[in-house]
């Protein structure tokens, strides 16, 4: 499937998906990607404003979760796009609900809540999936693949893009449970723990919070890898130039390259893959594999490090921000 593809006609096995909180990154991926998947149908948007406009007809609009499950219309899954502060009730409803469940990324507010929906989901034998957008760029796996058989000697991560352009208005990214700059750096150690071989640890943090803000708008990280490898990344929330979403490794051998969020690959500035956007039609192709075959799939490695830089990080204060 390409980015040119034609919106494939809903077959009779497609589940019946109610999409939960209709913001920025639904309209922009996920209502894209669903249109292009035979696998779901969607038949309900739930979003606190109110009626979806631009919506289907056929597509019925509430605006809470509890309003759509007591209307008893015939849902088999959700997928919830809300911020990570409230998805945990949301996804216990859905569960309790006898709903399958997707989890935009960060999948909740922290690690202990991801666990206890990943034992509601298994007792009431319903898929759960944490979903890692980043991992399903087109240069990933071909970097995990390299990087398994050479020797790694350092890793450098430059994640930086304007708050004001990739998130307008958002006030509830910089409160408290937002996670601010880690709601896009988090994409990066998504990465990074599926890439490197061996656990990440986190061994210090600088966190920059803006007077006004209770999350940070840029951080700088240092963690190790094991055979002594060093890994430091620097998170950017202000960055006003073109977004920069690199990972470099230093091997033995060559220098690896991932760029544009994982979707290009270098080896040395030789180009091996520059791939597509096809992140959230595989997200939802692995979803109903998943449903279909009766697992779930939940990874809380790239939220515990950063639920481990903001207990562990050093705070400094920066002037008020402003949108």
């Amino acid at each position: 499937m390409t980015e040119g593809s034609e919106v494939h006609q809903v077959g009779s096995a497609a589940k019946k998906i109610a999409l939960v909180g209709v913001g920025k990154i639904a309209r922009d991926q996920h209502l894209p990607a669903l249109a292009r998947t035979n696998s779901f149908e969607l038949i309900a948007a739930v979003d606190r404003g109110g009626p979806v406009a631009g919506m289907s007809a056929t597509v019925s609009s509430f605006s809470d979760l509890d309003a759509m499950l007591a209307a008893g219309i015939a849902v088999d899954a959700v997928s919830l796009c809300t911020p990570p502060a409230c998805r945990y009730d949301l996804a216990r409803a859905a569960l309790d609900a006898g709903l399958h469940v997707m989890l935009e990324k960060p999948p909740a507010a922290n690690v202990i809540e991801v666990h206890a929906l990943e034992t509601r989901a298994r007792q009431r034998r319903r898929t759960l999936f944490t979903t890692w957008h980043s991992r399903e760029a087109g240069g990933v796996e071909p970097a995990r693949a390299w990087l398994d058989e050479r020797t790694i000697q350092d890793v450098r991560v430059t994640w930086k893009e304007d708050i004001r352009v990739w998130h307008p208005g958002q006030q509830w990214i910089l409160q408290a449970g937002g996670m601010g700059v880690f709601d896009p750096g988090i994409n990066a150690l998504s990465i990074l723990t599926r890439i490197l071989p061996g656990e990440l640890t986190l061994q210090a943090a600088m966190l920059d919070y803006p007077s006004n803000c209770q999350s940070p708008l840029a951080a700088e990280l240092l963690l190790s890898h094991p055979g002594s490898v060093r890994v430091e990344a620097t998170f950017d929330f202000l960055y006003k130039g073109t977004p920069c979403w690199n990972i470099e490794v230093r091997t033995d051998q060559e220098t690896l390259l991932l760029a544009d969020g994982g979707r290009c690959l270098y080896i040395d500035e030789t180009p091996h893959v520059a791939a597509l956007d096809e992140e959230y039609v595989r997200l939802y192709q692995r979803f109903a594999a998943l449903i279909a075959a009766g697992d779930s799939d939940v990874d809380t490695t790239p939220l515990q490090l950063v639920e481990d830089a903001l207990r562990l990080g050093e705070r400094k204060q920066s002037a008020p921000f402003n949108f």
